[in-house]
């Protein structure tokens, strides 16, 4: 099943997408009923599949990207924050943040909860996911290194580009994930590449904190990330689940 945000009558609603027709879900994390027919998808506004009280992201979990950052996949999946304020939809623009000289687009799986979940067994970890999605963990490089941690690095408005719907019915552990920087290609590689898998991500952050329906993990960034400049637009692939496509703008004034 595709589940999706989309904007109707000005207003987010959940939906299915069923060929080109797109109807009106109800009540997304439970029985996800099929209701009316809200129009085509060509014309409504996708919005981000996700409602985050919270954004737990994992870092360095491709060996190829860990090593290009002079490290190694850690034992434990390494975890940081993004709050939900980062969150911004299909097209919408990435803004450069004030005082960063150089921000690079990291693809990503995302995934995308279902229900509440606290100290859950590592083998009923599905029964949890509402779905998988494409994520962009948009990133300041300067100040991750400069600041010791990633807060404010990964963390900015508009750091966290997330579509274009929810997937459920894929592999999230064989799916070949593609980033293009203007239309070229820049990072290809294969989630069974993580170093530690879907499930076990799940599972793990359920043990520190408390995940509701709507959060989002980002299950980490294969090699070679692309950096932007202003007007450059980046595309996230997932195979089985479509295209996520944001442009970085340099705001001319940031005070108004």
């Amino acid at each position: 099943m595709r589940i999706a945000r989309v904007l109707f009558n000005g207003s987010p609603v959940w939906a299915t997408i069923v060929g080109e027709d797109v109807y009106r879900l109800n009540d997304v994390y439970g029985a996800q009923e099929r209701r009316e027919r809200l129009g085509r998808l060509s014309d409504l506004r996708l919005l981000a599949p996700a409602e985050p009280k919270k954004v737990i992201c994992i870092g360095l979990n491709y060996a190829l990207h860990a090593a290009e950052s002079g490290k190694t996949i850690p034992t434990e999946p390494l975890m940081f924050f993004k709050p939900p304020t980062a969150l911004i939809n299909p097209g919408d623009d990435i803004t450069w943040p004030i005082g960063t000289n150089r921000i690079d687009s990291e693809a990503e799986l995302a995934v995308v909860i279902r229900r509440k979940a606290k100290l859950i067994q590592p083998d009923t970890w599905r029964e949890y996911v509402l779905g998988y999605t494409c994520g962009n963990d948009v990133s300041a490089r300067d100040w991750q290194d400069a600041d010791g941690q990633w807060t404010r690095a990964k963390g900015f408005d508009t750091s966290l580009p997330l579509g274009p719907w929810l997937q459920t019915d894929v592999d999230p552990d064989n799916l070949r994930i593609r980033g293009y920087l203007n239309g070229k290609v820049r990072q290809d590689s294969t989630t069974a590449d993580l170093g530690h898998k879907t499930g076990k991500l799940v599972a793990f952050v359920s043990r520190f904190f408390t995940l509701e329906p709507g959060d989002i993990l980002m299950t980490g960034t294969p090699a070679n990330p692309g950096p932007m400049e202003d007007g450059t637009e980046y595309t996230v692939e997932v195979e089985g689940i479509g295209r996520l496509t944001n442009r970085m703008r340099r705001p001319q004034s940031y005070f108004s």
